[in-house]
């Protein structure tokens, strides 16, 4: 009785601190903030009258081109960012603070200092130790910073979670760059040094597209829904000014003097930078749909019919003859596996690719996607994971939510039918469908669908374990040679006797709406 009367007084405790730390540190809101829209398209700037032209020629299509390469990526932006003349839009999920994250971040500040309307969205959740530093940009006459869910609590972050577990759970996970209202960015990459094979660190596969054409306002639409929502509030009601602007400069003058900066500054040029010296890239020009979650999501607002995943549901719904999908975090659930099932058992060839469990930088996601793998080789799925590359690190000393193999996987792109392709922020996993806010391009073209299957079956599928069934029932994984051989293991790659339980443990717990 004692004991129960203890736990009484224990729980009333949290509690009451509960309640006190939400009185003492709500939520931030919007209050009496303006509404404030895009620059227009101004076709006097440097980029306008290639936009202009190009857009006369296909009058409401867009143009597109894939952005493959990392170190071609990150220089695209820099690019856009040091050519433009009125306005940038950003929105990211993760921005680091290591040489391409603060390489980017000094052009968008010279590009404010030069008159250009800076407009910087970042999830609250991915600008560790950016505080003191984003306050001094913040500052700056054309620099407006805005953060998503913004913790209310700083220094620890974790403590905001703790208070607002529902609402700061939710995350905005889209990533878009927009420069004068001529040319758009949009794909799998957050802003770090992984994302951009800068420096030795490996780096992730992962796969953006740059865009012009009627692709640009459509989002700078999306961007304003997000820039003007409840879940934005602007930096300087979590974090009081002045900031530290010698901070930055110190921090940027060491990212261009480290090694990785210098070797990164030798890059060849890209279509961005083409596109800013006055030619004009080759694109192809198609029809384009910004898909978009809501930012409503954000605040738990949005109706289940209204996610952007009924929206890819709808189209994939459609499809007749393959789907081929990358997804590096891949938790179906029982209605994705159900769904992938049917159409394999109607004749559609379905092939997926994730990481495989010595790749993932996730070990929970992988445990999900564990719990539906022979469900779907059943049916007739195929199924592929990534392998990391020799000599990358495992990452599985720090076996937990958040492990670090630095050979993932993270790009979120699918094929279908090799006509249609989609590439963007969003994984096939509850997370994406249910919490975080997403966003991509869907492409209405042939070359580039035809061109992303290849590349999953000729180049990743080359370095992928692919599990399979045998005649009794047994799952093994095929794993293919450099001779083009290949050899089957009886057991999951990587996965030893203490990985086992804990995916195990994984799989028990009821934590699948959180991966």
């Amino acid at each position: 009785m004692r004991w129960l009367l203890l736990i009484f007084w224990i729980v009333l405790i949290i509690a009451v601190f509960w309640l006190l730390g939400r009185l003492v540190f709500p939520m931030p809101t919007r209050a009496d903030e303006a509404k404030e829209t895009a620059t227009p398209f101004d076709p006097e700037t440097t980029f306008g009258p290639r936009a202009q032209e190009a857009t006369a020629d296909h009058p409401g299509q867009s143009g597109v081109v894939p952005l493959a390469d990392g170190t071609q990526a990150l220089q695209s932006r820099i690019a856009l960012a040091n050519g433009a003349e009125r306005s940038l839009d950003v929105m990211y999920y993760i921005w680091h603070q290591d040489e391409s994250g603060m390489m980017l971040m000094s052009a968008l500040r010279d590009a404010a200092e030069r008159g250009v309307r800076v407009r910087l969205l970042l999830d609250d959740n991915g600008i560790e130790g950016w505080d003191p530093m984003l306050a001094a940009l913040n500052g700056l006459p054309n620099f407006s910073v805005r953060l998503f869910n913004a913790s209310p609590i700083r220094r620890p972050k974790l403590a905001g979670f703790a208070l607002h577990p529902l609402r700061m759970n939710r995350r905005m996970h889209n990533k878009a760059f927009i420069v004068d209202g001529a040319a758009a960015i949009v794909g799998g990459r957050n802003i770090g040094n992984e994302y951009f094979a800068v420096g030795d660190a490996p780096a992730y596969l992962d796969l953006d597209v740059l865009g012009v054409g009627q692709v640009v306002p459509d989002t700078a639409a999306i961007f304003d829904e997000y820039w003007n929502s409840a879940p934005v509030v602007a930096l300087d009601r979590v974090v009081p000014g002045p900031g530290d602007m010698a901070a930055f400069d110190k921090a940027v003058s060491e990212a261009r003097s480290s090694e990785a900066g210098r070797a990164f500054a030798e890059t060849a040029r890209t279509p961005a930078e083409r596109m800013a010296g006055g030619e004009a890239p080759q694109m192809e020009w198609t029809e384009v749909d910004v898909v978009a979650d809501d930012p409503a999501k954000g605040i738990g607002e949005v109706e289940r019919g209204e996610l952007m995943i009924t929206r890819l549901s709808d189209i994939l719904g459609n499809v007749d003859r393959n789907l081929d999908l990358i997804s590096a975090y891949f938790v179906p659930g029982k209605e994705g596996s159900r769904f992938f099932a049917d159409l394999a058992g109607a004749g559609t060839k379905v092939r997926i690719l994730t990481n495989s469990w010595r790749a993932t930088d996730v070990p929970m996601v992988h445990a999900g996607y564990v719990k539906y793998r022979r469900e779907l080789l059943e049916a007739g799925v195929e199924l592929f994971e990534l392998k990391p590359r020799e000599g990358a690190l495992t990452g599985k000393a720090e076996l937990g939510p958040i492990g670090s193999s630095g050979a993932s996987l993270h790009a979120k792109t699918f094929s279908v039918d090799d006509a249609r392709l989609f590439i963007g922020s969003f994984n096939f996993d509850p997370r994406s469908a249910l919490l975080n806010c997403e966003m991509g391009f869907l492409i209405d073209s042939p070359g580039m669908a035809q061109t992303g299957a290849e590349a999953m079956t000729d180049r990743l599928g080359g370095r992928s374990y692919q599990p399979m069934l045998t005649e009794n029932d047994k799952m093994v994984w095929r794993e293919p040679r450099q001779d083009g051989g290949a050899r089957l293991l009886e057991s999951e790659p990587g996965l030893g006797l203490l990985d086992r339980v804990a995916v195990y443990v994984l799989n028990v717990l009821p934590i699948e709406w959180l991966l």
